[in-house]
């Protein structure tokens, strides 16, 4: 049998979306730029969301600090957009966070990368020793 979805679940669903058309749409601030929604997360009697945003292109930590500061500084703004274009009796009150997942997912892989390639070098040149 499939798994349902609880509507909190679903809601997320339908405000990630939403919300993602509304920042590249209507958000005019310079500090906050190309976004991607990675989750979001509704509380179950709808009345907060989490939204987990990461920026496209190469930022800072202050450039992050402001960039996400501008998003919750319009978040009314998208939450009375958002009212109009989904039909919920409580919208929810939307709170914007940077997520880290892609950077720590990039500084792991990096990391990787190192180890094997200084693992190939070991086994590629044995010791001078053992050929004597």
């Amino acid at each position: 049998m499939p798994r349902e979805f609880t509507r909190a679940e679903r809601v997320s669903d339908a405000v990630q979306q939403e919300v993602a058309v509304l920042i590249r749409d209507e958000v005019r601030d310079p500090r906050v730029g190309m976004v991607n929604i990675t989750d979001v997360e509704i509380s179950r009697d709808l009345a907060y969301g989490k939204i987990f945003v990461t920026f496209v292109e190469e930022r800072e930590q202050q450039q992050i600090d402001e960039g996400i500061a501008a998003l919750n500084g319009a978040s009314g703004y998208l939450r009375k957009l958002l009212a109009a274009s989904i039909k919920l009796r409580i919208v929810p009150k939307l709170t914007f966070y940077f997520d880290e997942s892609g950077r720590r997912g990039q500084h792991l892989s990096a990391l990787i990368d190192l180890a094997v390639s200084k693992e190939s070098v070991s086994k590629e040149s044995p010791s001078d020793n053992e050929e004597s």
